[in-house]
């Protein structure tokens, strides 16, 4: 049974280089996005047995608090546009003016069109690493951040 374009359209999994990126609400390139990850820490709680069960205690694990996620981002360095988009936004958090923004990471159809959206709350960067430099390689020179983000929202389009 030959399917239609539909059918294929909603059955296979998206590419993932379509995305796009948007920090408080204009939209940068970058190369590499990752650590987009919801996870929470657990607990341990221990109970006293039941009468008539077991012997030692009952151990039972829990979910806790949220871990804040940390997303790495990588882009080509870029003239005049790399420190104005990153290196001003770190630098403020030198004289403790955080400036947070909300970011989106979509992952697009084949047209361009958000399918899938992750939204970061509030990050915050907390490293900017230069490019490596090496005489012997014609690679571009990448820049990478790091950012702090107090949770992570998925949204489908």
């Amino acid at each position: 049974m030959a399917l239609s374009k539909d059918d294929i359209k909603n059955a296979y999994p998206l590419p993932s280089y379509n995305y796009r990126v948007e920090i408080g609400g204009i939209a940068i390139g970058f190369s590499e996005v990752s650590g987009l990850s919801i996870r929470r820490e657990t607990t341990t709680y221990k109970e006293s047995p039941t009468s008539g069960g077991a012997p030692g205690p009952i151990v039972r694990r829990m979910p806790a608090q949220v871990t804040n996620p940390t997303i790495t981002m990588k882009r080509g360095v870029v003239r005049k546009q790399s420190v104005a988009a990153l290196y001003s936004w770190i630098s403020t958090t030198q004289i403790n003016q955080i400036d947070k923004r909300d970011i989106y990471v979509r992952l697009c159809d084949e047209k361009g069109e958000a399918v899938i959206s992750w939204k970061v709350l509030n990050a915050f960067p907390t490293k900017l690493d230069a490019p490596s430099f090496n005489a012997n390689s014609n690679d571009s020179a990448i820049e990478s951040m790091e950012l702090v983000g107090d949770s992570i929202q998925i949204e489908e389009a």
